[in-house]
């Protein structure tokens, strides 16, 4: 399936999305519009003059989604709610996240547990979240069945993260959260609050962040700014072991900027 242009992806992700309609904000030149055009009309909407916008049958948002977060052209609605972390991706980020033993590691949206794996057999004492019970139900057994380092233990919670209070009493956050609609920015930006101070986040992120320009997107480049963050796009395919192609990147973040 054929990729789309960066340029054409941060236009897209700057556009203006109200219901059934996408408006534009800038002025293109009739190439750049033309492609713009092609791909929204994939996705299914239609010029309309007099709303001055491209108009979709059902909510612009879902259709631009897929867009978004994979570059490719489609016209087929996909889950990005949750996918399962490749192993070796989880490896990395309990690499980058730098767990030592007794270390106290939270990972939100755990699913089945392949970062808290990762982190338990590096001494972290984790604590997940999932939110659904069936997911958390196989975790459970599959800790239970694992042979945890002296220093390690995992406990396990039935929860909606975004609902739960911060409590800044972690080492260390690692986290692969759900990507539809920007949740991943949401979830990062709560779980950050999460941190002991000079403690280390770690997440897969939609690459999104790296060319949306919106408001949500620009609240959480400042929080990475601020915090002596980084983001690094992750190679192509990072997740089609997982059954999608979505376009990926890994942010590193400290709370206050520094590093313990």
């Amino acid at each position: 399936m054929p990729q789309i242009a960066t340029n054409v992806l941060r236009i897209l992700g700057a556009a203006v999305v109200e219901g059934s309609k996408v408006s534009l904000v800038d002025q293109l030149d009739h190439k750049l519009y033309v492609e713009i055009d092609k791909v929204l009309q994939a996705a299914g909407g239609k010029w309309n003059r007099s709303a001055k916008a491209h108009i979709f049958e059902g909510d612009a948002a879902e259709a631009l989604d897929p867009i978004l977060l994979t570059g490719e052209y489609s016209r087929t609605k996909q889950d990005f709610g949750q996918f399962d972390t490749p192993q070796p991706l989880a490896g990395d980020v309990v690499d980058r996240a730098d767990i030592r033993p007794q270390m106290r590691v939270l990972e939100p949206s755990a699913g089945l547990g392949n970062i808290a794996v990762e982190a338990i057999a590096a001494g972290g004492q984790v604590h997940t979240i999932e939110i659904d019970a069936t997911r958390c139900a196989r975790l459970a057994l599959r800790i239970a069945d694992l042979h945890m380092p002296a220093a390690s233990f995992c406990t396990g919670q039935q929860a909606d993260f975004l609902r739960i209070q911060p409590d800044a009493s972690y080492d260390r956050v690692v986290m692969n959260p759900p990507f539809a609609g920007q949740d991943d920015i949401r979830h990062v930006m709560h779980a950050f609050r999460f941190l002991k101070p000079n403690g280390r986040l770690v997440a897969i992120m939609s690459a999104g962040v790296l060319f949306r320009t919106n408001k949500l997107t620009a609240a959480f480049c400042d929080l990475v700014a601020d915090n002596g963050g980084a983001i690094e796009p992750l190679p192509d395919g990072s997740f089609r072991s997982s059954g999608t192609t979505v376009n990926t990147c890994m942010l590193t973040l400290t709370a206050g900027g520094g590093y313990a």
